[in-house]
């Protein structure tokens, strides 16, 4: 039973964050990125700030609010404020369904950084293989992007390198923190500090209602329930199988932006995706030299 409620979270957490790219696209158009988050984040800090009293407790929320709150706010703009604006503004750029691409290389970058700065969870063999792996796959994406395209690229790609740095802060910074505590003070703040500049940049008319439905959708769902689905599974399954979330949202995000959007790809978007989810699985350690000898052994 707990078997198959896991794998329908990991589904479930999968489609919201696959649609999230697509909702970000419709959003653009009429609002900047910086209005966007305000609108997004505050959203989801209101759905969390409402549960944190009944999950964690007031006192205790206090409590670790107090002790962690250093690491809370450099970990909020880091794997939050920063890269939620680079996603949101690469998307005026670039096809939602490519930036879904690149996100997925987060692994990689987590691997990359480790490797650097934290020895404490340093990848070596065929981890950097794929680490290698991965990059090429970002690097054939950006590249093949026209002139006008590679910025948001390259934002999208700093948006990735943020989330590693993020995770791996998190990981060491604030492992005693209970995660719906940090993705409340996470969202809070990110909010907090996009405020005056979404509040200066929103739009002197009502946005459409299909703008404002994209904006309820990432907030909510996309952000609120996405956490406490990504959290649940860390929680119930472990975080090996939380991560296999990776694989899913871009092949999701592409149909999403091809069935609604319209958006084409390339031989280049998909060479890049391989290579990628490769360096995924051999960065990660889900496939390794030693598995694959193992495997073909036994067959």
């Amino acid at each position: 039973m707990g078997r198959h409620r896991n794998l329908a979270m990991l589904i479930a957490l999968a489609l919201i964050w696959g649609s999230s790219f697509l909702f970000i696209k419709v959003a653009v158009r009429e609002l900047t990125p910086a209005t966007l988050i305000v609108g997004r984040l505050g959203l989801a800090a209101i759905t969390l700030g409402l549960l944190v009293p009944f999950v964690v407790g007031t006192g205790e929320t206090a409590r670790q609010l107090r002790e962690n709150w250093v690491w809370l706010l450099v970990v909020a703009l880091v794997n939050t404020a920063i890269p939620f604006w680079l996603l949101s503004w690469g998307e005026t750029r670039i096809d939602s369904g490519l930036a879904s691409i690149i996100q997925a290389a987060v692994p990689i970058f987590n691997a990359l950084i480790a490797f650097v700065a934290f020895r404490e969870v340093r990848v070596t063999g065929s981890r950097l293989v794929g680490v290698a792996v991965g990059f090429l796959g970002v690097a054939l994406l950006v590249g093949a992007q026209p002139e006008g395209k590679i910025l948001g690229a390259l934002a999208v790609v700093g948006m990735a390198f943020c989330y590693g740095v993020g995770g791996l802060l998190s990981g060491r910074y604030l492992h005693a923190a209970r995660p719906l505590v940090v993705s409340f003070a996470s969202t809070a703040i990110a909010t907090l500090v996009w405020l005056p500049v979404g509040v200066a940049e929103a739009p002197s008319q009502m946005p459409s209602w299909k703008t404002i439905g994209c904006v309820v959708a990432l907030g909510i769902p996309g952000t609120a329930l996405a956490y406490l689905l990504f959290f649940g599974l860390i929680t119930g399954a472990g975080a090996a199988y939380a991560s296999l979330v990776t694989y899913l949202i871009p092949p999701i995000a592409l149909a999403y932006g091809a069935i609604f959007l319209d958006e084409r790809f390339g031989a280049a978007a998909f060479g890049g995706l391989a290579l990628i989810l490769a360096g995924v699985a051999l960065g990660t350690g889900a496939v390794g030299f030693a598995r694959l000898r193992r495997a073909a052994s036994s067959g």
